[in-house]
């Protein structure tokens, strides 16, 4: 996929934009359909809480962590953190054919669904990764990426989008 050099709208932790930067990055088309690649594979694996839990417990392929990082930007050092597990690893089980833990598969799912959020709200994939990266009064001025390494944390953002989405800022 070509980068394309886009404008895009500098977002605060209150979803509100205080000032334009010209970044390179993925064009809103763009994201929206590596999202809807991803969310062929991957949304009905997270459609209703079974369902998620379901395809938690039998574990998905290694791909679905490398497809979570081409869709959000993560560099290696974010997907560690975050995932607590490392990037060859992940190529190891990728290249073995083997599944990931319940309780990887899970987070990721629900990564995937939080990103689907967040380019609803915010359009395109580096201002929602910009978002992710300030501190959101909604979310006690913590800096939602910081939180993204548990399934409360993930919550927790999915209700500050919600709250965005609708114009509920405070």
């Amino acid at each position: 996929m070509a980068k394309k050099e886009t404008t895009s709208k500098k977002v605060t932790g209150s979803g509100k934009s205080n000032r334009k930067e010209k970044v390179v990055g993925i064009h809103v088309d763009d994201s929206k359909n590596l999202l809807n690649d991803a969310a062929v594979a991957y949304q009905i694996l997270y459609a209703s809480p079974i369902s998620l839990l379901t395809s938690s417990k039998k574990g998905l392929d290694a791909k679905a962590a490398i497809d979570f990082i081409n869709l959000s930007g993560f560099n290696q050092e974010q997907f560690q953190e975050t995932f607590k597990t490392t990037i060859k690893t992940i190529q190891n089980y990728d290249r073995q054919e083997l599944k990931l833990d319940a309780s990887l598969s899970e987070k990721l799912l629900k990564s995937f669904a939080l990103f689907e959020k967040g380019i609803e709200v915010f359009g395109f994939v580096v201002d929602f990764n910009n978002w992710l990266h300030q501190p959101a009064f909604g979310l006690g001025n913590q800096i939602p990426f910081e939180m993204m390494d548990t399934i409360t944390g993930i919550n927790l953002i999915e209700e500050e989008l919600v709250r965005i989405a609708y114009g509920d800022l405070a």
